[in-house]
């Protein structure tokens, strides 16, 4: 997926974080808001929502090298929280996770997020 931004063209990839123009669920409004790009599907994006709030359930991924992923403040990856997003809801790459969060992502994907029916 190729987006244009000031000029240039931007290719959204897993991995990768964005801002993204998250509309509320009664759709009367929404707000921009930092997600990481899990995967892709067609025109669409499933992102997990990024806040600066503190973990709170053993879904929450604390980010160690936000900073070099470009996030502006100590941040945490809520993977409780999925949006499926059209891709034109991403407004600017802000960067990529770190191989390291990257890793403690995956593993606490696998160890906690199932199915539970």
């Amino acid at each position: 997926m190729h987006l244009k931004t000031k000029g240039f063209t931007m290719t959204a990839l897993p991995g990768d974080f964005w801002v993204a123009d998250i509309p509320f669920t009664n759709q009367t409004a929404s707000k921009k808001r930092p997600v990481l790009i899990l995967w892709l599907d067609g025109d669409d994006v499933v992102a997990a929502v990024v806040t600066s709030a503190q973990p709170r359930t053993q879904t929450d991924v604390s980010l160690n090298d936000w900073a070099a992923s470009g996030l502006r403040v100590a941040s945490t990856v809520r993977l409780s929280r999925l949006d499926c997003l059209e891709k034109s809801l991403l407004a600017t790459k802000i960067g990529q996770i770190s191989e390291t969060d990257a890793e403690q992502v995956k593993a606490v994907w696998t160890q906690f997020i199932k199915p539970q029916f």
